[in-house]
């Protein structure tokens, strides 16, 4: 089983959680890849998309994807072709968000997303958001976990699960995960 963890917009490998969490997943044999994805240049959804062109042939129907913020509409977008296992998504959005960043996000979710094959090509939908996430407001994760019929975990506090927000680890995610992974040990 493998584990594809998709950063945000600005993000890289190296930060918040994703390096905690890969080796956490790679204690139990979960082989982990967090692609180092262009931002701010070259931010769209086709050079995303040349990225995980390198690391497809290891993302399968067993396959676990992790999104963060703009991550969540990049997996969103290879969910619509492509089968996986199970999908988390943290301070997530699928469609329009009002911020400052927008513009740079427009074309991986400026669009009318085919929810249906993105369900049918994914069993297991979790959804991680805070009461105070400053860049995606509650109210897109609600609509985000109901299109995609997944349970969404509110968390207090959290902020936009970065290291600012003080997310070096995020046990609940690791949890949930092991949870999944466990049925296909």
């Amino acid at each position: 089983m493998n584990c594809l963890i998709v950063h945000g917009a600005g993000g890289n490998p190296q930060e918040n959680w994703f390096p905690w969490l890969k080796a956490e997943l790679e204690k139990i044999r979960v082989g982990t890849f967090i692609p180092r994805f262009p931002t701010p240049k070259k931010q769209t959804l086709n050079e995303w998309m040349k990225v995980f062109s390198e690391f497809k042939d290891r993302i399968d129907e067993d396959a676990i994807l992790v999104g963060h913020s703009l991550g969540v509409a990049f997996i969103l977008n290879v969910l619509e072709k492509r089968k996986a296992n199970a999908a988390f998504f943290v301070a997530g959005f699928g469609g329009k968000v009002e911020n400052e960043y927008w513009k740079g996000m427009k074309s991986f979710a400026d669009k009318k997303f085919d929810w249906g094959s993105i369900r049918k090509n994914c069993s297991g939908f979790f959804v991680y958001h805070s009461d105070n996430d400053q860049y995606i407001p509650l109210s897109v994760a609600e609509e985000l976990a109901g299109n995609v019929k997944g349970k969404l975990k509110v968390i207090k506090g959290a902020g936009h699960f970065n290291t600012a927000a003080g997310y070096n680890k995020f046990g609940l995610l690791l949890e949930d995960m092991k949870r999944i992974i466990s049925k296909h040990l």
